[in-house]
């Protein structure tokens, strides 16, 4: 299994738009094969952060699914909700693997 965690910078006064964006990708990885563990969005302190887990099988499935990326109409329609709202400012990815004992 392999545990993509995506750290986001986000516009606080956009926190609606990015739920909805939220939303999406957690039915999207769902319907294409992957775990959503959950976005993870401001509570206290600092409130331009959240954190996103989501897992797939393997690396080749994650690959799989990412070539739908810029192709996908569903995928292409998630991106506009970011696009259109600029309630993402940066993010970035890091793939983790899970130790359980």
């Amino acid at each position: 299994m392999i545990t993509c965690v995506v750290h986001y910078t986000i516009d606080p006064t956009e926190l609606d738009a990015f739920e909805k964006f939220a939303r999406e990708w957690i039915r999207l990885v769902t319907k294409h094969g992957g775990t959503h563990h959950g976005y993870f969005l401001p509570a206290e302190g600092a409130s331009d952060q959240a954190e996103a887990l989501f897992s797939f099988e393997s690396l080749a499935a994650y690959e799989a699914y990412r070539e739908r990326f810029g192709v996908d109409p569903e995928f292409i329609e998630a991106d506009l909700i970011r696009d259109r709202s600029g309630c993402v400012i940066r993010y970035d990815r890091t793939f983790m693997r899970p130790l359980m004992q």
